[in-house]
C-alpha cells in the first residue's frame, strides 16, 4: 500500500522541525529522506512511525487513516505494522540472534508461528545457523543484519531505516549498501530510509526527497536529482557543481574539459589551478575562475599548481535552475 502524506508539520517550542510537508511514498519503492543534520528527515521518520506526534496533518496508508489532527486519529506505533531499522541496531545483548528477532514478533503481540517466522527472516538475510549465537558474537554486519530481520520477520507494510550504516566502517559500509539494497528488492519490501550520504542515496534509492530547513526542496529519481536539480541547495548537495551564474546555471565537473593550446570551443573561461588533489582513478583540479569562483575539473594527469587554464563548457550540459 501507498503512503500518503499530507500538510504534515512539527516543532519543538519555537523551532519549526518541520513545515508542512506532502509526500506520496510508493508501494515496492526504495525511497530516500536526504539531507544535512537538522533538515527534518528524521523528524518525519518518527512521525510516520508513530514515535513523535505530528502538530498538523495527516498519514494515511492504503485507504487507512494512521493520523489526522483535525479528526483525532493517532494510531498507536506497536499497531502501524511498521519495522524498523536503527542506527546503532538497538539489539538486545543478553539474547540469541533468534530471540532477537522474535522479540519484535512478541512484542506487536503476533505470537502465531513465531518458530517459523523467524527462521524464515533469518534464512532472508544469510544468517542461517547463527541462530544461537549473541550479538557480541558478531561481525558489524551481521548485527545489522540481525536487525533488518527482525524488522522483516513482522512482515511489515513499510521499513524505516534511520542512518543503519552510519555506524560501520567504510569498506563494511559498502558492502551492507550493496546487500541491503538487494535483499530489500528482493524481498519486494517498501522503505524508507534516512541519510546524509548522497552516495547512499543516489546508489540505493529508486526516489529521493532531499530536505532543507525543515521542509521538501525536490523529489525525483537519482538521475533527476543530480542532471536536473531545482534548487541552488540541491545542486550544492548533490554531487559537485560549478556556477556559471550563482544559483541560476550551473555544470558539473564532469561535462568541462581543460583545452589544448589553439584548440576552439563553443564556450569557453579562463583560470588557473589553485589546487590538485589525486582520488584513485584520476586528478580532482580546483581551478580559480576570477569572478566565477572555485570550481571543480578532472584531469588524467597531474598538472602543475598555478598554471593557467582555458576551460571548455558545452552549452547542452549547462543546467539551468528553475527553468523548467
Amino acid at each position: 500500500m501507498d503512503v500518503v502524506i499530507k500538510g504534515l508539520e512539527k516543532s519543538f517550542g519555537q523551532v519549526r522541525a518541520l513545515k508542512p510537508t506532502d509526500l506520496h511514498i510508493k508501494r515496492g519503492k526504495f525511497t530516500t529522506l536526504l539531507g544535512p543534520s537538522g533538515c527534518g528527515k528524521t523528524t518525519l521518520l518518527r512521525m510516520i512511525a508513530g514515535l513523535d506526534t505530528p502538530d498538523r496533518g495527516e498519514i494515511h496508508v492504503g485507504t487507512d487513516c494512521y493520523f489526522s489532527a483535525v479528526r483525532k486519529v493517532d494510531k498507536p506505533a506497536h499497531l502501524r505494522n511498521f519495522g524498523m531499522v536503527f542506527q546503532d541496531f538497538a539489539l538486545w545483548p543478553h539474547m540469541t540472534v533468534f530471540e532477537n528477532v522474535a522479540f519484535s514478533l512478541r512484542a506487536s503481540g503476533q505470537k502465531k508461528d513465531i518458530g517459523v517466522r523467524v527462521q524464515e527472516a533469518v534464512e532472508m538475510v544469510r544468517l542461517g545457523g547463527m541462530e544461537k549465537r549473541y550479538p557480541h558474537q558478531l561481525s558489524g554486519g551481521q548485527q545489522q543484519r540481525v536487525a533488518f530481520a527482525r524488522a522483516v520477520a513482522m512482515r511489515p507494510q513499510l521499513v524505516l531505516f534511520d542512518e543503519p550504516l552510519s555506524a560501520l566502517d567504510a569498506v563494511l559500509r559498502d558492502e551492507m549498501r550493496i546487500e541491503l539494497t538487494g535483499l530489500v528488492r528482493n524481498i519486494g519490501l517498501t522503505a524508507l530510509y534516512v541519510t546524509h550520504d548522497q552516495v547512499e542515496a543516489m546508489s540505493m534509492s529508486d526516489e529521493i526527497v532531499v530536505m532543507k530547513d525543515g521542509q521538501v526542496l525536490q523529489v525525483g529519481s537519482p538521475e533527476d536529482i543530480y542532471h536536473r536539480p531545482v534548487h541552488p541547495s540541491v545542486a550544492q548537495f548533490i554531487g559537485k557543481s560549478n556556477w556559471l551564474v550563482k544559483d541560476k546555471q550551473v555544470i558539473r565537473p564532469e561535462h568541462i574539459r581543460l583545452m589544448e593550446e589553439g584548440e576552439t570551443a563553443e564556450e569557453t573561461y579562463s583560470g588557473s589551478i589553485h589546487a590538485v588533489s589525486y582520488v584513485g582513478d584520476r586528478y580532482e583540479l580546483q581551478l580559480d575562475m576570477g569572478s566565477l569562483g572555485s570550481w571543480i575539473a578532472y584531469h588524467q594527469d597531474r598538472l602543475p599548481v598555478g598554471d593557467k587554464v582555458q576551460v571548455a563548457v558545452s552549452t547542452r550540459h549547462i543546467h539551468h535552475i528553475n527553468a523548467n
